[in-house]
Order: C-alpha cells, then sequence, then structure tokens
C-alpha cells in the first residue's frame, strides 16, 4: 500500500518561529516526522506552512533538501513576493501558497484571487485554503472557483459547512483527508460523499504532528480511510490522487 502524505508540518526551533495568539509548538524536525510515520511506508509527501511559520522559507529549504525529491512544499507569501523568488522556491520543491484564514499567519484572504492567479501563471501553483467552510461565503465560493486549482484542508473542518465543501468539489476543488481530530463530522460519510462527487477529489494526509488538534492522528485515522475504500479507488485517495495534484514524479 503506497502512501503519499499531503500534509504535514516540520517545526524547526533552528529556524524562525513566530507566536500564534501565544501558542508557540513544540519541535517536530524530519528525524521526528521520519520516525513517527516510519510504520507508514510512506513514499512522498508535503510539507505545509503552519501559522507559526508566517513568511519564514529557511525552515521549508531546509526541510524539502533533507526529505528529498519525493517531497514538496507548501508555503506562506506575501502578496508583494517577486516573481524571481517564486521561480526560486519552485526549483527547491514549493508547489503552493497556503491562505490560513483558521490561524493566520498568511497573507489576506481579500488576495487569494490575485495571487492564485499569478502563482499558477508564473509557476504553475495552487492554493490551499485552511478555513471552516461554513465560513465560506458566496463571494469567496465565487472566487476560489475562478482560481485554477484549489485544495481545502481537513475536509473543510464542519458538517455546517460541509454543503458548500461538496459544491466546490463539484466543480473541481480538492481536498485534504487530514486531520479528522479537527472536524465535528462523520469521517467515513464525508469520504465517501466526497468521492463520489469526484473521485479524484480526496488526498490523505497524517497532519502530523497535529498541532492543537483535540484529536491527534493515529493509526485508527488511517483505518477510516481503508475501511471507507478499497482497490484504485483506496490508491487514488491515499496516493495518486496527491501525486497527480502536486505533480511529483516519485523516485524510488
Amino acid at each position: 500500500m503506497r502512501i503519499f502524505d499531503s500534509h504535514f508540518h516540520i517545526i524547526d526551533p533552528r529556524f524562525p518561529l513566530v507566536p500564534n495568539h501565544g501558542f508557540l509548538p513544540e519541535p517536530f524536525t524530519v528525524s521526528d516526522y521520519n520516525k513517527q510515520a516510519d510504520w507508514l511506508r510512506i513514499k512522498g509527501g508535503a510539507v505545509v506552512s503552519g501559522s507559526f511559520q508566517a513568511f519564514d522559507q529557511t525552515y521549508l529549504l531546509d526541510a524539502l533538501s533533507v526529505l528529498g525529491k519525493n517531497y514538496v512544499g507548501v508555503t506562506q507569501l506575501p502578496a508583494n513576493t517577486k516573481d524571481s523568488e517564486i521561480l526560486s522556491l519552485h526549483k527547491s520543491g514549493v508547489r503552493a501558497v497556503r491562505f490560513n484564514v483558521r490561524r493566520g499567519g498568511s497573507e489576506e484572504i481579500s488576495k487569494i484571487k490575485e495571487m492564485g492567479a499569478r502563482v499558477y501563471d508564473i509557476a504553475g501553483w495552487h492554493v490551499e485554503l485552511y478555513i471552516d467552510a461554513k465560513e465560506i461565503d458566496e463571494f469567496l465560493e465565487e472566487v476560489l472557483l475562478s482560481l485554477p486549482k484549489v485544495s481545502i484542508d481537513h475536509l473543510g473542518l464542519s458538517k455546517q459547512g460541509f454543503s458548500t465543501t461538496l459544491r466546490l468539489v463539484e466543480k473541481g476543488v480538492r481536498v485534504k483527508a487530514t486531520g479528522f481530530g479537527r472536524t465535528n463530522m462523520d469521517i467515513r460519510s464525508a469520504l465517501a460523499d466526497i468521492s463520489d462527487i469526484n473521485p479524484d477529489a480526496l488526498m490523505f494526509g497524517t497532519d502530523l504532528p497535529s498541532t492543537r488538534s483535540p484529536a491527534p492522528f493515529t493509526e485508527e485515522d488511517l483505518h477510516l480511510v481503508t475501511e471507507t475504500f478499497d482497490g484504485e479507488l483506496l490508491q487514488k485517495v491515499l496516493y495518486t490522487n496527491a501525486l497527480e495534484f502536486y505533480g511529483v514524479n516519485v523516485k524510488v
């Protein structure tokens, strides 16, 4: 069973960390990640910048250099970032820009249309959005659907916003099957509903180290996926959907 971990964080105290509402996470280095995820035999993944890393790129570039070519980065950038820096980050393995509405630390959501179109035109990047889907109003929904490529973290977080998530999936938006402990929905039903609309939409991830999650990632989270899907569809959710979305050519 091949797995591409579409969502995890590296927290390395050698690099700048910014308190988020007074919170600073415990260290979780590449070595810590490799030890904790070893049992999954992960073939590649996406390192995602957190609110506490703001616009720092140094930790991400270091992590990608250690993890290797099967891993990509999801970063946070200010809107005035130069084209040359975006291209430099792309060369180092960054493939997306994140807007963190839930926790902050990223560019303002008002810049998402401008930035989403720009990073796609420059480097083929997509937009990743950490938001409770119930906060996606009609205007933002239209903006998201105007962008070339978009994914939403953690199943959209809430059952109150799940109908919005499903509408976005119908139009091609991808969804991270991650952070199950952060949601208030029936996970297996949500996974099945999303996949029924678009079998290419779901992308599994561990969300390690599950910072501030009420229920951190465990083996049971993987079981929820493997008990919901099987065969080719299971492999799409665990591996190929994310591989294709991030444009990763896995090297064995």
